[in-house]
């Protein structure tokens, strides 16, 4: 289950195609051929084989016909799978549209970002793949109010990888200028991620901006969406404190945990359940045991009391 983090990334480079090139192009310095287009193309890479391939997003460049493509994925976690999948996406891809390809990872966390970058030697001599990755390093701090309402998903992105940084309530202040006007829909969406990546301490210091008087864009829709969204930090931190305690369970009791169970933690926001799974995993005999439904409890054994003496009951006389 894909998380709001993970699909909200996605959006940005779907509502603006030219956000992939531009980051390969201006962030990580890659040349690319002249092209008139971006549009985002089917992320479905299954050729004739029964397994079936997708990745995140596909973005197709185009001069008259394809001159490149990119594939987009977000990773937030590590995900050794990937390693196994990313090469198949560029062959499969650059087999359908018979162009140039590029892998560009989206990574705001800076280790997963430096996880993503490790060469994927493939065996064949000179065959390794050096995927190309926009981290908090590539993506730039953006606070000037005009670029960011040219590039609001660009403003977007930056608060989700420098939001926790002491730069955040800035750049949070940049995004809520930039979205004015906007649909919405896509202002509900970016807010809302844009909150979501501030640390308390940053939130606090957006509010005492807006509070203060001297913030352009105060309105009723800001207050009400800080509030929502300090609301929504506050219990998404709770959440990740019972993950990070799970993890740590699991790892000092030996088990390893794989890709599929660690997704399926990830993505549960139940915070009841995530503190059932705590508990279960200080008895579970292995992972998989974590998700098993819980026997239903045994009935309580009555003990047999002992026969105590019958009472008498005094006889009546029958009245004259």
């Amino acid at each position: 289950m894909a998380s709001m983090q993970h699909e909200g990334l996605l959006l940005l480079f779907r509502h603006r195609p030219t956000l992939a090139p531009e980051l390969l192009r201006d962030a990580l310095g890659l040349g690319l051929p002249a092209w008139s287009e971006a549009r985002v193309e089917s992320a479905e890479l299954t050729e004739v084989v029964p397994t079936e391939y997708r990745a995140d997003l596909v973005v197709l460049l185009l001069e008259g016909k394809p001159v490149f493509a990119i594939v987009v994925e977000v990773q937030l976690s590590r995900d050794e799978d990937k390693r196994k999948t990313w090469p198949l996406y560029l062959t499969s891809l650059r087999s359908r549209v018979s162009c140039p390809t590029a892998l560009l990872v989206i990574a705001p966390e800076a280790s997963v970002a430096r996880w993503c970058a490790q060469p994927i030697e493939l065996g064949h001599p000179g065959f390794v793949l050096r995927p190309l990755v926009a981290g908090p390093d590539a993506i730039p701090v953006l606070t000037d109010e005009q670029a960011a309402r040219r590039d609001p998903e660009l403003a977007v992105l930056s608060a989700m990888a420098h939001g926790h940084a002491e730069v955040g309530p800035a750049i949070a202040q940049t995004v809520l200028a930039a979205v004015v006007g906007l649909d919405a829909e896509r202002v509900r969406l970016y807010v809302d991620l844009t909150l979501s990546s501030l640390n308390e301490a940053a939130r606090h210091a957006l509010e005492a901006l807006m509070q203060s008087g001297h913030y352009e864009y105060q309105s009723e829709f800001a207050r009400k969406y800080l509030s929502q969204g300090r609301e929504e930090g506050r219990e998404e931190g709770l959440q990740e404190g019972e993950r990070a305690a799970l993890f740590e369970v699991l790892d000092a009791r030996g088990f390893a945990v794989d890709a599929e169970a660690r997704q399926h933690i990830l993505a549960c926001t139940d915070p009841a359940q995530l503190k059932h799974w705590l508990r279960k995993a200080v008895t579970v005999s292995s992972v998989q045991a974590l998700f098993e439904p819980d026997p239903p409890p045994k009935p309580p054994v009555r003990k047999a009391g002992k026969a105590g003496k019958r009472k008498k009951v005094p006889k009546t006389r029958p009245s004259r």
